[in-house]
């Protein structure tokens, strides 16, 4: 039996990396398998995941695209399709459109015969063919006349003004909490996640150390008997579950284990979502161990986005 505390890690080194790269670390938390990131296993990864349609993945990589166009008629119709979960702010003669890797996906799939489209399709194909190999129609997309589309840098969109910023600005946390805690995150849209799985995590193994891992609880001192009746629990429930898994599967082995587990959550979401998040989860009634995570994580928000979380 591990006991550790809570924490949480902002992905800050991720938004750097490729976005393929990003894809893979966050995708392999599900099945803590980190451990077979190798310089050349991104690629054959994400493709399984396309031809698995474990979408999921794909929504914990975003792209800021500015569209551009001389006929203002070409917007309309790309309006009317109600793309899903995409950030969509007008500029002077153009568009900036925000949204996973998953959210382009679908919109390509789905109105592909919409001017915007179809030129958001072009570029994204030859920009990013690993996401979007699959989709491209047999000779190509087709050229959109008055129509350009740019990838908007990072750097770029950090320099948006606040209203923007909150809206076209994606951060990922990773959290290691109890899955109390990540039963109360997860309710909150519109967000992605990726969650270290029991179901496919088998904790008997090596790698695991033969040993469940088990998130320090808030409410009880060390040297109190309430922790004392708590920890003695956990290690009755540690030792019923690796006997389980003796004859079980690790998807009916983890029936019996508890809340106070340790899980990884990543949560990814654009800051106006974040801002949605703290003042619920930072408020005096919120739950103190959703607190204990939360109000040091807001501090570090305040600091890296002054003019969107200043305030709170």
């Amino acid at each position: 039996m591990i006991v550790v505390p809570p924490s949480f890690e902002i992905l800050e080194d991720l938004d750097k990396q490729s976005l393929a790269i990003r894809i893979e670390a966050c995708g392999r938390v599900c099945y803590k398998s980190e451990d077979k990131i190798t310089e050349g296993s991104a690629e054959p990864f994400i493709k399984n995941i396309i031809r698995r349609a474990h979408n999921s993945v794909l929504e914990m990589a975003v792209l800021t695209l500015k569209i551009s166009f001389e006929d203002e008629g070409v917007v309309i119709p790309f309006l009317c399709t109600m793309p899903k979960f995409l950030f969509i702010d007008r500029l002077d003669n153009a568009l900036l459109v925000t949204g996973t890797v998953r959210a382009f996906r679908e919109v390509i799939q789905a109105d592909n015969d919409v001017d915007l489209v179809c030129a958001m399709a072009g570029f994204l194909t030859e920009r990013h063919p690993l996401f979007y190999f699959d989709l491209a129609p047999e000779g190509g997309w087709k050229a959109v006349s008055g129509v350009s589309v740019e990838k908007m840098p990072l750097k770029k969109v950090d320099e948006l003004e606040p209203e923007l910023l909150a809206r076209h600005r994606y951060v990922g946390v990773l959290f290691t909490v109890n899955r109390a805690v990540t039963h109360e995150i997860v309710r909150h849209r519109p967000c992605t996640y990726l969650q270290e799985s029991q179901r496919y995590c088998r904790y008997s193994e090596d790698k695991f150390g033969s040993q469940v891992t088990f998130i320090k609880p808030l409410f009880f001192e060390e040297d109190t008997e309430q922790y004392q009746l708590w920890k003695s629990a956990m290690e009755e429930t540690e030792k019923l579950y690796l006997k389980l898994l003796g004859t079980a599967s690790p998807q009916a082995a983890r029936t019996v284990l508890p809340n106070s587990c340790k899980t990884e959550l990543i949560t990814y979401a654009n800051l106006a979502q974040w801002m949605h998040i703290f003042k619920l989860r930072t408020s005096q009634a919120a739950e103190p161990s959703m607190r204990e995570v939360m109000v040091p994580l807001l501090e570090r928000f305040k600091t890296m986005f002054p003019s969107v979380f200043g305030s709170l």
